[in-house]
């Protein structure tokens, strides 16, 4: 480092995490205050009403977002801590801590941004104007303001950067066993994966069985599955960093992982003893390639209006679940062996209590023949980005399933069963969602140091170099949350809000960072032969799945609203 940004950095690094400790603890009071001004907003005779809720979405989801913000500046000063515990809290992450805290802090009182064009400020939570200055002129809070997010700190930031070159940027604060395991994911990435994912991106083609080979060689199938069943009995923290890593050289390679955790999840959260003892061992040795199969076209998010039925006929063990019914945006299943079929089993039940989950075997299937099963059929979805693994519908006339394959073997348990597993699922998504917005960094702080334009490279320019800078807190403080949810949930607690904000603030951090990568590549960019064009698609698509950003917005404030913490 150049002994200018040294001297800057003794001279613009604040002690931040004393005043976003303080600063924490004020903000946790007016996000209790906008609970409570939003509360009264949309409850009725004491009680909340969905009309008003709805009625109210941008409170509501402005909340959620204040609450997620929240729970940021909360964990990048549980980050620092951490880290000055281990010895290891060095200028680089001081700079991290000082300019999140500084621009998180200063986005809560000025606009923090839902999208693009939604900005939600504190008078649309309702919170009074009187509260809102009190806080905002604490003295620990207007310090952050004034002197956290500086230009000389973004500068000091960013030419430790550059001096680091691309990689991840600071102690992530994990320990040496997780960081040696990144370290043998990543060399398996940049020899297998990174040389070729364009080429598959670009061809549309499957990512190839030697690299699913790989993938089950390293464990990466079996990560969380308990050893009794075959699995490495890993936390959840372990299966963030890997999928982090694998996403950060191909978003489809990082999402392999996913169809096995959510087979896995179902499997062991619902599933009979005979179910985990067939089904387990084989996903996590990867010799079955499970998919999900729950997404209904016209349905969307609405569970409850799901209509695939299925048919009990037969009795004894000659009874089978005869499937018919359309499904759509089911990733991977051609090649899968097994479907998580999630279907009505009770018509005359409304809504949610009538639907189960079954374990659906199909044969493998190809592109020249899809589905080599009686009674499927399906069709291709062509898509942006999210490539590698294929996107289908699926139209399903009388496919037959065995009874016994009921998964837990009692009928109307399968959307309790599946929101079982939305915690980890969403946990997993937040990781490819860092893993996307870090590799969008690299590329573009690469592209930023090689191209020069008026006699110097990019990067010296301060809003190219600001932007690489914000990239990299960004992505700390959704890795920060992302590891403290993974965590909450090994503990066996309920983590559905920390899940959700995870999930909410990861996928925006990637359309950013990827949107600012290709900004910084200018008209090249806008070429597909350069690899941030296929990142631009990849990133869009976490904002939609595992739960829309409207709809995990939705779910955050409802938690919330009746009393989560």
């Amino acid at each position: 480092m150049s002994g200018s940004a040294a001297r800057l950095v003794e001279e613009e690094v604040i002690d931040a995490v004393s005043l976003g400790r303080t600063a924490t603890g004020l903000l946790e009071k007016l996000l209790a205050e906008a609970t409570s001004a939003v509360r009264a907003r949309v409850s009725e005779n004491g009680r909340l009403s969905s009309r008003l809720i709805e009625d109210e979405q941008r409170a509501t989801h402005g909340l959620a977002w204040l609450a997620t913000y929240v729970f940021g500046v909360r964990e990048l000063v549980h980050y620092a801590d951490s880290l000055t515990a281990a010895g290891t809290f060095g200028p680089t992450e001081q700079l991290l801590v000082q300019i999140g805290l500084g621009e998180y802090v200063t986005q809560i009182f000025g606009g923090i941004p839902m999208s693009q064009g939604e900005m939600v400020r504190l008078d649309d939570l309702f919170v009074s104007a009187e509260t809102a200055e009190a806080v905002r002129t604490d003295p620990a809070v207007a310090a952050l303001i004034r002197g956290g997010n500086t230009a000389a700190a973004r500068k000091a930031l960013a030419e430790r950067i550059r001096a680091q070159g691309p990689g991840t940027v600071g102690d992530a604060g994990l320990d040496e066993t997780m960081e040696a395991m990144r370290t043998e994911i990543r060399r398996f990435v940049e020899a297998e994966v990174v040389p070729h994912a364009h080429e598959w991106h670009l061809k549309n083609a499957y990512i190839p069985m030697e690299i699913i080979q790989g993938l089950a060689d390293l464990g990466v199938f079996g990560l969380t599955i308990p050893e009794e069943y075959g699995g490495l009995g890993l936390p959840k923290e372990a299966m963030c960093l890997v999928t982090e890593e694998l996403s950060r050289g191909y978003i489809g390679v990082g999402s392999l992982g996913t169809r096995s955790e959510i087979a896995a999840e179902l499997i062991l959260g619902g599933g009979t003893d005979a179910q985990k003892e067939t089904y387990l061992p084989k996903i996590a040795s990867g010799e079955i390639l499970p998919t999900a199969v729950f997404t209904e076209p016209n349905t969307g998010s609405d569970l409850a209006s799901l209509r695939t039925r299925a048919v009990k006929e037969g009795q004894g063990e000659d009874a089978v679940y005869k499937v018919s019914g359309n499904k759509t945006w089911i990733t991977h299943p051609v090649r899968a062996d097994l479907m998580t079929l999630l279907v009505r089993t009770n018509p005359a039940e409304p809504g949610y209590k009538g639907l189960s989950m079954l374990l659906a075997e199909k044969p493998r299937g190809s592109d020249a023949e899809p589905f080599p099963a009686k009674g499927m059929t399906g069709g291709e979805i062509e898509v942006l980005g999210y490539r590698g693994m294929k996107e289908y519908e699926i139209g399903f006339d009388a496919f037959e399933v065995p009874a016994g394959q009921l998964l837990g073997g009692e009928e109307g348990q399968g959307f309790k069963q599946l929101m079982n597993t939305f915690e980890a699922a969403r946990i997993q998504t937040a990781a490819r969602a860092v893993g996307v917005a870090q590799a969008a960094m690299e590329t573009g702080l690469r592209y930023a140091e090689e191209r020069v334009q008026f006699g110097k490279p990019l990067i010296s320019f301060p809003r190219v170099a600001d932007k690489i800078v914000m990239m990299a807190v960004e992505i700390a403080i959704a890795r920060q949350i992302t590891y403290f949810a993974a965590r909450a949930k090994d503990e066996g607690r309920r983590t559905d809000l920390e899940a959700g904000m995870s999930k909410l603030l990861g996928a925006r951090v990637a359309w950013a960072a990827a949107d600012n990568a290709l900004q910084i590549h200018g008209g090249n960019g806008f070429a597909l032969e350069y690899p941030v064009s296929r990142l631009l698609c990849d990133a869009r698509i976490l904002n939609i799945f595992e739960g829309a950003a409207e709809i995990q917005a939705q779910v955050i404030a409802r938690r919330l609203l009746e009393g989560g913490n």
